[in-house]
């Protein structure tokens, strides 16, 4: 053997660099991407282990399950919600945490569905909470109503939101609309009397303005209406 020849270094196979550790921050990081890239149906331990270099099992240390998962995809992106200033009318303010909260549901129709079963708890979610159970004190509406009428506020806003809410926003309102619009205009009279005395205004107004309207009904109500004892009833 020559002087000049050196027996070879292996090579390892191992060179990517070690993986940073799952936390549970990570994996709906993770989500969150999957879910802007490629919706929601697409958000499952088993995709998220791939993006993260892992096996499914191992997340089920920091993730219950897939419905927890969706849980807390939601309670990151109502990060974006703004919540109540200190300043201006109560119920104004309200309207806007609310329509805020609402606008974020319309970027993500399957998260605004999934959100009628499954509440998230984190959080953002708290801090929504919060805001509009201080607000409802702000004006005056006794604790014990608000506590339930915070619940009717978030789920009109949630239904509104799953109403007018599409996964494809260029089908939004398309024939389905057209077709109801077609049907009320030209309903039969004498079978269907009030419908064809306010047939044009059954579809009148924005979205926006009837959401408005809406919460401006319910918190009305909630302010003179007196949540009913169990003794009462």
């Amino acid at each position: 053997m020559s002087s000049n020849t050196f027996p070879k270094v292996p090579i390892s196979r191992r060179e990517r660099p070690a993986k940073p550790a799952l936390t549970r921050v990570g994996i709906v990081d993770a989500a969150l991407m999957i879910l802007a890239e490629e919706g929601l149906s697409k958000v499952t331990m088993r995709r998220i282990a791939a993006v993260l270099d892992t096996g499914a099992a191992s997340l089920y240390v920091y993730v219950r399950n897939t419905e927890d998962l969706h849980a807390q995809v939601l309670d990151a992106l109502l990060g974006e919600v703004k919540l109540p200033p200190v300043a201006g009318p109560w119920r104004s303010r309200l309207t806007d945490v609310l329509t805020s909260y609402t606008a974020v549901l319309f970027q993500y129709p399957a998260l605004a569905r999934m959100s009628m079963s499954t509440h998230p708890s984190g959080t953002n979610y708290l801090g929504l909470l919060n805001g509009v159970l201080g607000l409802l004190r702000e004006g005056g509406i006794p604790d014990t109503d608000a506590a339930w009428g915070v619940d009717l506020l978030l789920s009109f806003a949630t239904v509104t939101a799953v109403e007018h809410g599409h996964e494809d926003p260029l089908q939004a309102d398309g024939d389905d609309f057209s077709a109801l619009t077609e049907q009320l205009a030209t309903v039969d009279a004498e079978v269907f009397p009030h419908i064809a005395r306010l047939g044009n205004d059954l579809l009148s107004g924005t979205g926006e303005q009837r959401f408005r309207w809406g919460l401006d009904v319910l918190i009305t109500g909630i302010l003179h209406t007196q949540r009913t004892s169990s003794k009462e009833l």
